[in-house]
């Protein structure tokens, strides 16, 4: 299969990859200590609760995506900080609604299509997209909690595939660091990582 028959394929595959990448977060929360939560993670700025309540906010604009077939704009950032909650509800939360976001995708297989910014996005690339950022998030909280959960090598692959196509050099600001060189015999979900500017070791 050439590059660019796995980009579509990476795209048509994109609700299936969502489905997988939430599993992968699901594992990833279960490490979730109350003590963890002040650590940093490899999201420049961000504590383990900070990124956490990011996973909240994206978690509900994807279920709003399916559900109500747009994704709203993103609110201005508070440059303060999220308000805090218990550390505990903040865990349950993000669970709760992972799951219900498996929930609501498995069962209507994604609207037709889905407004962003008013601009019509078909249900797969939108899945495809939440995918890479929840997976990529589950690494995160695994590694605040210092500890090493490897991406499936298929999920990672087809991520990097979808990765290439829908993460380009203005989408980074805010959302991903640069590319992070790393050694051809690199895993899968190290390249996948270290191409949203995370380095692996």
């Amino acid at each position: 299969m050439n590059g660019g028959e796995r980009a579509s394929a990476a795209l048509v595959g994109g609700v299936a990859a969502l489905e997988r990448a939430i599993a992968y977060l699901l594992g990833s929360l279960a490490l979730v200590t109350p003590e963890a939560l002040a650590r940093p993670t490899p999201c420049t700025h961000w504590d383990l609760y900070d990124l956490l309540d990011h996973l909240d906010d994206s978690l509900s604009a994807l279920h709003e995506a399916v559900a109500a077939g747009y994704v709203a704009p993103s609110p201005a950032v508070n440059v303060e900080g999220p308000r805090r909650r218990p550390g505990e509800t903040i865990v349950r939360l993000v669970r709760d609604r992972a799951i219900g976001l498996l929930g609501v995708w498995a069962n209507t297989g994604g609207a037709p299509a889905v407004l962003v910014d008013d601009e019509p996005i078909t249900a797969a690339l939108v899945a495809g997209a939440g995918a890479i950022e929840i997976t990529v998030h589950g690494w995160d909280v695994a590694r605040a909690c210092e500890r090493r959960r490897p991406i499936p090598p298929e999920l990672a692959d087809e991520l990097l595939d979808l990765s290439v196509l829908l993460v380009r050099g203005q989408d980074r600001r805010g959302r991903f660091g640069r590319p992070v060189p790393v050694p051809p015999e690199a895993s899968p979900g190290d390249r996948l990582v270290a191409f949203l500017g995370r380095r692996a070791s």
